[in-house]
């Protein structure tokens, strides 16, 4: 994490004020929440909508150990007898710091963006560069304008490339996030529908997702999913842009898809790749990571190793064995329209079992449409060797009116209560059946998880 005098750290997030007996005082790391260990660190206060961080600035100093504060000039009586860094705004100066502690350390950054795939993309582009180097990268959801400096200012000095995911719900956010970042290679995952109440239209969320590439470095690398028009079209203006995907016309092509036991393995040119992942989906994820190991001079063997070995964030695409015989995909992290669908190709395209079922629950933030979303996800089971559906929620209606338009109507359940659905759902199943469960998170699907195991 970063450790230097408060004066330097004064300087980093262009403030002033800090009394000149305290200069050489020394902070390791920052926080901004007393509820965590404060000792020997910076606290930072924000200002949000419901709460003040500059109410507990005393607190963080004299009860958690904190060396200093920031304290932003328009908040009233700032308390004269403690280390105060003053600054115009606690968020910018936040943002301010954690750039300036990365143009100090000079190492190598990738920016991740996406509708879907995010966080797995993440995961894959670490485990394929840790084989070569020390690698940082995003903890949790710490993915916007708060939580990727944090990110940045827990790094130790020793890390020599920084993976970070980059999350939005408007326009301009990924910008600032690449700002702040200064990626040498951006990855766009792909457009979905996330966020459509917010941006109105996936060319909207188009747009934003490739502000990404306003922070890169000047020789950095637009990396982006080639097999979607809405990327390809609007990309003519970047000097530096290579295209994954499935498609033939793309740079980095992925083909002989197979998916084995717990795993998908694919080829690119000669090169066998295999990933302890489900679906092709996550095969277009891991190109992406490919292709950053590759710029980056990890070798071939090494990123075949390093995917290999990959360890996925939980509730993403996880297979989860029960004792009594049938398997479980968990997939309950997220949802969008792009990933349900992607959910139903993955259940459909899976060999060897006797049932599949799929337990689907409301996608949330899709706006006016979400009511036409869900129900086009429900039809989309049409051909798909699916024998059941289970829905949960009040959108979840939306999907089974779908699905019984396509597929036996008595085979299609509908719940509002989680328990009910796992109640009814127990007795249909058998050894060597398949059930995926997919929702946003609000949803918390993970609860069927638990009682179908």
């Amino acid at each position: 994490m970063i450790k230097r005098t408060l004066k330097e750290l004064q300087e980093m997030a262009k403030g002033d004020g800090l009394s000149s007996e305290y200069a050489a005082v020394i902070a390791e790391g920052v926080s901004r929440d007393t509820r965590e260990d404060m000792n020997g660190k910076l606290y930072i206060p924000i200002i949000g909508e419901n709460f003040n961080g500059h109410l507990f600035v005393r607190d963080a100093i004299e009860k958690k150990g904190a060396v200093a504060s920031l304290w932003q000039k328009d908040q009233p009586e700032p308390p004269t007898d403690l280390n105060l860094i003053f600054v115009d705004d606690t968020i910018e100066a936040l943002q301010q710091l954690a750039a300036s502690y990365l143009e100090q350390l000079g190492m190598k950054v990738v920016g991740i963006t996406g509708s879907n795939g995010k966080t797995t993309t993440k995961d894959m582009v670490t485990s394929v560069l840790e084989t070569t180097f020390r690698v940082h990268k995003t903890a949790g959801n710490y993915n916007n304008h708060i939580g990727l400096p944090l990110t940045l200012l827990s790094m130790t000095e020793d890390v020599e490339v920084a993976v970070l995911e980059m999350g939005m719900s408007g326009r301009g956010e990924i910008e600032l996030l690449s700002q702040i970042a200064k990626p040498d290679a951006a990855i766009i995952t792909n457009i979905g529908e996330s966020h459509m109440q917010d941006l109105g239209s996936r060319e909207g969320i188009a747009e934003a997702k490739l502000e990404i590439a306003t922070g890169l470095k000047q020789d950095g690398k637009l990396i982006i999913n080639g097999d979607e028009p809405l990327l390809t079209e609007r990309v003519g203006s970047f000097p530096h842009v290579i295209q994954f995907g499935l498609g033939e016309h793309n740079n980095y092509q992925a083909r002989d898809i197979s998916l084995k036991g717990k795993g998908t393995h694919f080829i690119i040119e000669e090169t066998e790749y295999f990933i302890p992942v489900l679906g092709a989906h996550n095969v277009t994820n891991a190109l992406s990571a490919i292709i950053v190991g590759e710029l980056f001079g990890v070798t071939e063997e090494n990123r075949v190793k390093g995917l290999k070995n990959l360890t996925i964030t939980g509730m993403r695409n996880e297979v989860v064995e029960t004792s009594g015989g049938w398997t479980i995909i968990n997939d309950a992290y997220n949802a969008s329209p792009t990933s349900m669908r992607a959910a139903l190709d993955l259940l459909s395209s899976l060999n060897g079992y006797n049932k599949k079922i799929a337990v689907l629950g409301d996608m949330l933030e899709l706006g006016d449409m979400e009511r036409s979303f869900h129900y086009e996800v429900g039809k989309y089971v049409e051909d798909k060797n699916i024998d059941y559906v289970f829905t949960f929620g009040e959108l979840g209606t939306e999907i089974a009116k779908g699905a019984q338009e396509v597929m036996d109507p008595t085979k299609v359940k509908v719940f509002m209560n989680k328990q009910q659905l796992t109640s009814e759902l127990l007795p249909l199943l058998q050894p060597e059946d398949v059930i995926i469960v997919k929702g946003s998170r609000g949803m918390k699907l993970e609860e069927v998880i638990e009682g179908l195991k």
